[in-house]
């Protein structure tokens, strides 16, 4: 759990991973935060790309999907898309060399956070003389509920309303929640 922010600072500024934009209910819940002001979103062209990627591995409707999400994404977010930094890339050292280009930005960006469900691949040795640290959706979106509780629980329930509209069927909250990798925040709303 991070400190309680002072509410008169800015909103902290989040590099958003594309594992973390792909699946749909995770990103609408994490973007309904942002859409909020709760936090600054970024993100690049490459991690969309790989968002786009990841849709495409389910077919050509699903990639067509994709396609028109992003357009809306970059619409809805204008600043949020930074360009790539490849000096500043070679420079850095990650466990899986892929994802250097999502410190670049990050770090170029001027984030504090780096919003990923690959911890793993981005360990706080790297990230710290950055003044950067990975921090995982379900710790994220706690840590603006427990400081924020209403604007999250608005987000959360319009998304879940949305999927029931789309898929024709009651998703209980908790269940939905879990699914979308946010286990701790639907036993706390659930």
């Amino acid at each position: 759990m991070t400190a309680p922010r002072d509410r008169t600072a800015p909103p902290p500024r989040v590099l958003i991973d594309a594992c973390v934009l792909f699946p749909t209910v995770l990103r609408e819940i994490v973007l309904g935060c942002a859409q909020a002001g709760l936090f600054t979103s970024l993100w690049s062209r490459r991690i969309l790309d790989e968002w786009h990627h990841a849709a495409a591995r389910l077919g050509p409707e699903a990639a067509l999907i994709a396609e028109g999400e992003i357009t809306l994404l970059r619409q809805r977010w204008p600043g949020a898309e930074l360009p790539a930094d490849p000096a500043r890339e070679a420079t850095l050292d990650l466990p899986d060399a892929a994802d250097k280009h999502v410190l670049a930005v990050a770090i170029s960006g001027r984030a504090e956070l780096v919003l990923t469900l690959n911890l793993r691949d981005f360990p706080r040795r790297a990230l710290a003389p950055h003044g950067l640290r990975a921090i995982a959706p379900d710790a994220f979106v706690m840590d603006l509920w427990l400081s924020n509780p209403a604007p999250v629980e608005a987000c959360v329930v319009a998304v879940q309303r949305e999927t029931e509209r789309v898929s024709g069927r009651a998703q209980p909250l908790r269940a939905l929640l879990k699914r979308a990798r946010l286990p701790r925040l639907g036993k706390a709303l659930g």
